[in-house]
């Protein structure tokens, strides 16, 4: 059966984002694990890159001037919609939890990372109960506790060491888990604040930004690494050109994470970005070489498995697939609630 021409233009707009999302992030995942894994050689000297909190302030810089650029072309405003101190919240939340991500590579391996940060429904569940005041289906607590198995399995049945790190993985999961939990923050206070409001969600990306890199960089002047991680890429310009492509990675991946829930909603999104983590672990043990053992392998289908299955519960459940006050943002674009748009 032929597809007419508005069928076939969906189409080919559903794989574009698809592809978009898909290259994005898992290119995001390639240059993440580079700069911080890679042994840089001067002089004959090896050194490997130490200052998390630089890739956070490129990444910031990044997102601030593409933020202004989009404000600009599409005629929103670029003044607070709303008061300081709440971009200021989600900003200091958002940049610790980013911080974390990054500083766990040194301990734990790539493809242990990621599936442990699959894991988020749980403290997503908590800090929606503490403070959102929400109640969940049983359902999701039952995925909360596969998440947790899997992502223990995983973490029993192979080595999860980041490779050369002479340091215990136990503080690679310290830092994932608190990564977790600053995340899980993050999202419920971000859904809550903004529910109410009808903010652009490029004007909501530009001031979380401009705080989150404030906070950065007041961090890298005042532990004296601002100067050191500038020396380093001086010395090794490729790391800066990574660190640059990484951040443009981010930026152009939220913009199809956009317009993804925009027109298709969010199970077209969450299937695509589990997807995405699957093809990241893979080609992550394609390129750096990551052994995983059958019982991880294992453990990995089971997480993953479970995501779909989160999705497709979530899909005939058929809640509305739009946050609250989407179409009617300033930029006329819509807005974004919570967890779907901002800085990675």
């Amino acid at each position: 059966m032929a597809l007419s021409a508005k069928e076939a233009r969906q189409l080919l707009l559903a794989s574009a984002l698809a592809l978009g999302l898909l290259v994005c992030f898992v290119l995001y995942g390639v240059f993440q694990e580079r700069i911080m894994t890679t042994s840089f050689v001067y002089n004959g000297v090896e050194e490997k890159f130490e200052y998390s909190a630089f890739i956070v302030f490129v990444n910031r810089i990044t997102t601030i001037l593409s933020a202004l650029a989009v404000i600009c072309f599409r005629g929103g405003s670029i003044g607070y919609q709303l008061e300081p101190w709440k971009y200021a919240i989600i900003a200091l939340s958002n940049t610790v939890a980013t911080f974390c991500q990054y500083e766990a590579l040194k301990y734990l391996s790539f493809p242990s990372s990621t599936l442990g940060k699959c894991a988020k429904t749980i403290p997503v569940l908590v800090w929606g109960s503490l403070i959102g005041g929400k109640e969940y289906a049983p359902v999701d607590y039952i995925v909360a506790i596969v998440l947790t198995a899997g992502c223990s399995l995983f973490a029993l049945t192979g080595d999860i060491s980041a490779p050369d790190s002479t340091d215990t993985s136990g503080y690679g999961i310290f830092l994932i888990c608190f990564y977790l939990s600053v995340d899980g923050f993050t999202s419920v206070f971000q859904e809550r604040l903004f529910k109410a409001y009808k903010v652009s969600p490029y004007n909501q990306l530009l001031h979380v930004s401009l705080f989150s890199g404030t906070f950065v960089t007041i961090s890298l002047v005042s532990s004296g690494q601002m100067l050191s991680a500038v020396s380093f890429c001086a010395r090794h310009p490729s790391l800066l050109w990574d660190a640059i492509a990484l951040s443009f990675c981010s930026m152009a991946g939220q913009m199809c994470i956009y317009n993804s829930i925009q027109i298709f909603g969010a199970m077209f999104f969450a299937t695509v970005m589990t997807t995405r983590q699957v093809l990241s672990i893979v080609l992550s043990c394609i390129l750096f070489f990551h052994p995983l053992s059958w019982m991880q392998l294992v453990a990995s289908v089971v997480v993953f498995g479970t995501l779909y299955a989160k999705t497709i519960i979530a899909g005939q459940k058929k809640k509305p697939i739009l946050p609250v006050g989407a179409g009617s943002g300033s930029s006329g674009t819509g807005s974004l609630s919570a967890r779907q748009l901002r800085s990675i």
